[in-house]
């Protein structure tokens, strides 16, 4: 639309294209559904995006190429060897350099008229709605429930839209949520399914090119809804399975039942099912680092040590006086192999799953020992212990 034009209806003028500008958003610019209206829009636009990893990757590249205004980077991670395998938006060079740093240095290289905003840091009850607060929408780029409990909770207090990815070996999801009133994660995922069953890719592993897949999806999402073109995800869970090369469209709604959430709190993230408070609470879950745990080896001390990974990664590594393999989610049928009378440490890889172990492990029965998680898992055994050890 002309300036004039504008005018007539009483809008300010668009700021004319450099030659620059419509070089670079060529192809957007002759689509009839974006136009220079709808850069502009994309323009003005702000997208936070939690997490610049596997799925944060792709839609963060595909929002800086497209213009987005203002993009947000939230991330208290560096880059690893190890994520390299899917996180494109990184270089081998950055590996050890914090993801926001690396991220930002790549999108200002493909487009410097966006402007990249980044927060080394966890998204947490405590910073959430400010955070939020300043963006239009949410790309959900994390890998854990109580994350996405929390992205969810904030979004629904402020209003905001958000877009919902996951991904596990070959099967990725995408939705959106809040969107103009549809329904939010807690109508589609009303409890959390147990820790020792819903691990994250790092310990179920993930095909490399699945997040491109699913990020580049989430990025489309957002794009168009910024654009208010299309048919959005809102109320459908869209569930690709690369090994198939399937596709499939799931309906949910709005649970009329559902309690509105109205504040943040570190319960609402932890748990969505409100019952659970009525229990009273829980046993406390021991921590010891692998360095303590050294130190008490030397002093006498003899704990069952029980590593609870996969085979698999058992043949890359295995830590010294490990007195059983038992994988995390098998644990509940074979739970009388491991002996009541003695301390227990847990590992896994990083800890999450051997923390989610010992957490059952307290919960289901009586123990005549202690129950400690080993912190860090094998990663912080290399890091603090033993270097020879490989972090995978």
């Amino acid at each position: 639309m002309f300036a004039a034009e504008e005018a007539m209806l009483g809008r300010p003028p668009h700021r004319a294209m450099s030659d620059e500008q419509s070089a670079r958003y060529a192809r957007h610019l002759t689509l009839p559904e974006v136009g220079p209206e709808g850069q502009k829009l994309l323009t003005e636009a702000s997208i936070l995006v939690v997490g610049a990893g596997g799925l944060g990757s792709p839609a963060l590249l595909y929002l800086a190429a497209a213009g987005i205004g203002k993009i947000g980077i939230i991330d208290d991670d560096s880059v690893d060897l190890s994520n390299l395998q899917r996180q494109v938006l990184h270089s081998t060079s950055a590996v050890g350099e914090a993801k926001v740093i690396s991220a930002k240095r790549r999108l200002s290289d493909l487009n410097p008229e966006v402007t990249i905003e980044t927060y080394e840091e966890r998204l947490g009850v405590d910073n959430a709605l400010n955070l939020i607060g300043d963006f239009d929408l949410v790309i959900d780029g994390s890998d854990n429930f109580s994350t996405r409990y929390l992205i969810n909770d904030a979004c629904e207090i402020l209003g905001k839209p958000w877009v919902f990815g996951s991904i596990h070996r070959f099967e990725g999801q995408v939705t959106t949520f809040n969107l103009d009133g549809g329904a939010n994660y807690r109508d589609l995922f009303p409890e959390t399914p147990p820790m020792e069953l819903a691990p994250n890719c790092a310990e179920a592993g993930v095909l490399g090119v699945l997040p491109g897949i699913i990020g580049s999806i989430q990025a489309t999402e957002a794009i168009k809804i910024v654009l208010g073109v299309g048919e959005s995800l809102s109320d459908r869970l869209l569930v690709i399975d690369a090994l198939g090369m399937k596709m499939r469209s799931l309906s949910y709604s709005s649970n009329p039942n559902r309690a509105t959430v109205t504040e943040l709190s570190d319960y609402a993230m932890e748990c969505s099912n409100p019952a659970i408070a009525d229990e009273g609470p829980q046993p406390e879950m021991l921590e010891i680092s692998p360095v303590n745990y050294i130190e008490m080896i030397g002093e006498g001390w003899s704990p069952f040590l029980l590593d609870v990974r996969r085979v698999d990664e058992e043949r890359i590594v295995s830590l010294e006086g490990t007195s059983l393999r038992i994988q995390h989610n098998l644990v509940p049928q074979r739970v009388e192999e491991i002996p009541r009378d003695r301390d227990v440490v847990i590992y896994c890889r990083t800890g999450s799953r051997s923390a989610a172990v010992a957490r059952f492990l307290i919960d289901s029965r009586s123990h005549g020992g202690h129950v400690y998680n080993l912190t860090g898992g094998v990663h912080e055994w290399s890091d603090t212990v033993d270097s020879s050890i490989i972090k995978y």
